[in-house]
């Protein structure tokens, strides 16, 4: 069974956060007698916190470009606007949206491409087709957006 590099990334990002979430108790539960010692230099969630280069670094093995800013973003927005003017309508989510679709689109192995990118290109009002999820998917495409 292939397992997809973006459920290894979403899943090395969980364990973190579990493991960031066990390393906060405080010793005080039922089962323990002695309190948990604790470091007056660094707190435990601080050392298993990832840093912003691991992020990105995940992001990018799970092949998702970077946050656009700048004139950057405002060239993505205008590229979706052009495939299906409503997606932009809620700018934040159409990036999020724009990049996690790179990552079904750099697999080669992802089935139904056009329908993923309605299914992500649709929120809260914004209902998106599987025609232009299609040309979502080309867009980013020939924008060379998604070239990781």
């Amino acid at each position: 069974m292939r397992t997809r590099t973006t459920t290894v990334a979403y899943a090395a990002l969980l364990l973190a956060a579990a493991a960031a979430l066990t390393a906060c108790e405080d010793g005080t539960s039922t089962g323990s007698s002695k309190p948990a010692a604790s470091s007056p230099t660094a707190s435990p969630s601080a050392e298993q916190e990832l840093t912003q280069e691991q992020k990105d670094d995940i992001s990018r093995a799970a092949g998702m470009p970077p946050k656009p800013t700048g004139a950057e973003r405002q060239e993505l927005l205008a590229t979706l606007a052009d495939a299906a003017p409503d997606v932009v309508r809620y700018e934040d989510k159409a990036v999020d949206a724009a990049r996690n679709q790179c990552s079904s689109l750099n697999d080669t192995g992802v089935k139904r491409i056009d329908w993923m990118a309605s299914q992500r290109f649709t929120y809260k009002d914004v209902v998106t087709s599987e025609a232009q999820g299609k040309a979502i998917n080309e867009a980013l495409k020939a924008s060379g957006f998604c070239n990781v």
